[in-house]
């Protein structure tokens, strides 16, 4: 297979294809490669395949000459209610007027030699996604449809090297390019810095570019440890939507961070967990409360949305030479506070828990088909002085629960 056009044709698709609803921590993705998923995202001391680069660039050199193929199918439940409301605004909001979602990724890596590896992973590194088709801000002024549309694409190059024995470090560079689009959103127009720049401006493209530093150490024959650092990104600002987000279209991806071990509990079973921060908080347009200025303002608006971490624990069991089952279970902390659930009727990114099951299958022909499924059950945010006076007071209840299928393969080069 070409690899230029393996990587143009993942990333077209990733462009073309309705991508991530919203991946499920926070907005970040749940993992990166099918067998990551199948281990509820555990990658920074367990690098499986040629997306490892995602979770820990120093992962390359573990991996041998691979070049892996995935998609997601992604499936999530969402919406609102509206309760006590002094406009009439009160009822129930379904977000699922778009259900099923498709996002594809590409990894390869190739060793140079036995202490120097580098690869490059096409990727979703997360987003959001919500379609009322009855708008939950109607009694406030607004027309038609509600919600917004947020995909993400990571093109990531990476580089792996072994200075002493046991221990790699790695570098990448990640270009990231950021799709938004918003609907239905009229009844802001009173509250922003620039009029006309809110809403139904169609689709809005940003790009920019971060770093990813990694560490892996085998300390002991039986014990890995790893650290990673994924920079903050500074994206170009979504002019069309200057004024919905602070600065005047500003939104960039945050920064995070996190440490993991993968431990070979016995002969087949490998027992592996990550500790991961994402700090969601320190982006304004993401982390300033609805309370905090007018929105496109310096400084101004935001989601309110808290900076998170996320645990992850996974098993790995290979059952024979050609079978490899996996699982795993993760928990994040909630990246909505109670005060802000109004205006996160549009990003209800409230899922916590996620449980994942997993498995691999090499074939005759050498290759290697892998399936994993996600689920994360429904959480509910009931909002505590959420909506302010001037929108008539009340409350606002968010809802989500999520369900993927990945299916990737795997060629052995």
């Amino acid at each position: 297979m070409n690899l230029r056009k393996a990587i143009m044709a993942t990333g077209l698709a990733a462009l073309g294809w309705p991508l991530a609803a919203s991946a499920t921590n926070g907005y970040f993705a749940h993992g990166y490669g099918v067998r990551s998923v199948g281990v509820a995202g555990v990658s920074i001391a367990l690098p499986q395949d040629g997306l490892a680069a995602a979770g820990n660039p120093a992962g390359n050199l573990s991996v041998g000459n691979r070049l892996d193929l995935g998609v997601h199918f992604f499936r999530p439940d969402r919406g609102a209610a509206i309760r006590g409301n002094g406009y009439g605004a009160d009822g129930e909001y379904s977000g699922n007027q778009t259900h099923n979602f498709v996002i594809p990724e590409l990894g390869y890596v190739r060793q140079a030699s036995p202490d120097l590896a580098w690869g490059v992973a096409v990727y979703g590194n997360g987003g959001m996604n919500t379609d009322y088709d009855r708008n939950p801000f109607a009694a406030f002024g607004s027309r038609g449809k509600a919600g917004i549309d947020l995909q993400q694409l990571f093109v990531t190059p990476s580089v792996a090297f072994r200075p002493v024995p046991g221990h790699s470090v790695g570098a990448a560079l990640s270009f990231a390019y950021q799709r938004f689009a918003a609907t239905g959103l009229s009844a802001f127009e009173g509250m922003t810095a620039h009029p006309g720049a809110v809403t139904d401006r169609g689709h809005d493209g940003s790009t920019g570019w971060g770093v990813k530093l990694g560490w892996l150490g085998q300390l002991r024959p039986d014990l890995r440890l790893g650290a990673s650092w994924s920079s903050r990104i500074e994206m170009s600002e979504f002019d069309r939507y200057r004024g919905l987000f602070e600065g005047g279209g500003g939104f960039d991806i945050p920064a995070s961070y996190g440490v993991g071990l993968a431990w070979q509990a016995g002969r087949a079973l490998t027992l592996a967990a990550d500790w991961q921060r994402i700090e969601y908080g320190s982006v304004k347009s993401v982390g300033n409360p609805l309370s905090g200025g007018a929105l496109g303002s310096d400084g101004g608006a935001g989601f309110g949305w808290n900076e998170v971490s996320v645990v992850k624990l996974g098993a790995v069991y290979a059952y024979d030479d050609r079978l490899t089952l996996r699982a795993g279970a993760s928990r994040v902390q909630q990246p909505v506070p109670a005060s802000q659930t109004f205006f996160n009727i549009l990003a209800p990114g409230v899922v916590r828990n996620h449980y994942s099951l997993g498995g691999s299958f090499k074939v005759a022909s050498g290759g290697e088909w892998s399936l994993a499924y996600m689920y994360a059950p429904k959480v509910t945010v009931s909002g505590s002085g959420s909506i302010p006076p001037s929108f008539g007071g009340g409350e606002a209840v968010l809802h989500m629960r999520e369900q993927m299928l990945s299916v990737g393969y795997s060629w052995a080069l």
